[in-house]
């Protein structure tokens, strides 16, 4: 299961369980999914098929919450390997 830690504007922030140690999350909206790191520092890891537009909105958005995120992907997944 992946909880979604957050709706905005339409988009919903996930973290998926199991999936890999570097930080990150996944936003969806209407059958769209992107992904950005959380560390070393925000960055688009899949633009998915938004549009540039939807994207620069989106790091927008994972840019504010960027702590919370990683908050919550500590809570949700555990600890980091070189934590």
């Amino acid at each position: 299961m992946s909880p979604t830690f957050l709706k905005e504007k339409g988009y919903s922030f996930k973290i998926y369980s199991n999936e890999e140690v570097r930080m990150h999350i996944h936003i969806i909206k209407d059958n769209k999914e992107a992904k950005f790191w959380l560390e070393p520092q925000v960055e688009l890891a899949y633009k998915g098929d938004f549009s540039q537009h939807e994207i620069n909105k989106i790091q927008t958005i994972v840019e504010l919450y960027a702590e919370y995120f990683k908050k919550q992907y500590q809570l949700h997944i555990g600890g980091r390997v070189d934590d």
